[in-house]
């Protein structure tokens, strides 16, 4: 039980400690940080991120956090650079550099090479002082007092700073260029996120012949059947115009069975409902879950402006697109 806590109060430690560089970071921000956001905001090429060992690791989340949010971003390792990775990079590129001695002999080896080019040069170092910072068009310093390492040399509250500054360059751009969800999902169209707000109603739902309608009038035994080839536990009623007249459920169904003892001569129109819940085919699957959801139903009905009916879907359609 004691080792328990003792390791509890040394993760305690490091949280807290690395939360303080958080705070430090905060502090410490300035006009090059504006500068910065402004370069890569007005940026015409794309950003392209750099770094080395636990920087680099950092540049790869950064660079995919700038993409998945409005500003095309890519990471390139600078030792593959300076073996001619370097020509990914053109003129009118943001390149942000990241070193936290900012002495890194790979970055410091294609400075020359970037400086020919037109591009802007922004570099995030602990040390306004380094060779990185000399040659950056913009320096950014990401300094903390202290790692939450004790020995003091794994890179812990400095990496995470570094990171966190990096999230923050990426949300002031978002909020910048005022991306939206549908911006973002466009971005991670094969993401649960994306899925809730790009599918549409049009999407999934049944239609043309796997569409459960019959026309008013229909004996109630040829619209159980009809009901029971299409599966989807719902049966639309329509005139000849096509326009949704009612609706005949599963459980309507059942009911009907609990009730009588008789149905010959019944109609479709005898029990259908008058009056279904009803969805337009452009409206987004989630609004179509929350109508079911809301409505105490499995399934919904979708028609046209005019009434006319077009399709049709129930719960587990949303299932099967992983809306639920």
């Amino acid at each position: 039980m004691a080792e328990n806590t003792l390791y509890l109060d040394w993760a305690r430690d490091v949280l807290n400690t690395e939360a303080e560089g958080l705070h430090e970071i905060a502090a410490a921000l300035d006009d090059n940080f504006v500068r910065a956001a402004e370069a890569l905001l007005h940026c015409k090429g794309r950003v392209v991120i750099a770094g080395m060992g636990k920087s680099g690791h950092i540049g790869r989340k950064m660079a995919a956090t700038m993409a998945s949010t409005g500003t095309p971003a890519f990471f390139v390792h600078p030792a593959e650079a300076a073996h001619g990775d370097l020509g990914m990079i053109v003129d009118n590129d943001v390149v942000v550099a990241i070193s936290n001695s900012g002495e890194s002999d790979e970055i410091a080896a294609i400075i020359p090479a970037l400086k020919r080019k037109n591009i802007t040069l922004i570099c995030i170092t602990a040390h306004p002082t380094s060779t990185m910072a000399h040659h950056a068009d913009i320096h950014i310093t990401a300094s903390v007092s202290k790692e939450a390492c004790p020995l003091g040399l794994a890179p812990t509250s400095s990496t995470t700073a570094v990171m966190a500054l990096g999230d923050a360059l990426a949300v002031v751009l978002l909020q910048a260029r005022a991306f939206t969800p549908d911006d973002f999902a466009l971005s991670h169209p094969a993401g649960s996120l994306g899925k809730r707000l790009l599918l549409r109603v049009a999407d999934i739902m049944h239609k043309d012949e796997a569409l459960p309608a019959v026309l008013l009038g229909t004996p109630l035994k040829e619209a159980i059947v009809r009901m029971s080839e299409k599966g989807l536990g719902m049966l639309a009623v329509t005139d000849v115009e096509g326009r949704l007249k009612g609706v005949f459920t599963d459980g309507d169904l059942r009911r009907l069975f609990q009730e009588r003892d008789s149905f010959a001569g019944l109609k479709v129109d005898d029990i259908m409902h008058a009056s279904p819940k009803t969805i337009s085919a452009d409206r987004l699957a989630t609004e179509a879950l929350k109508a079911m959801q809301s409505g105490h139903v499995n399934g919904l009905l979708v028609v046209e402006e005019n009434g006319v009916l077009i399709g049709a879907l129930n719960m587990h359609d949303l299932l099967m697109a992983r809306i639920v």
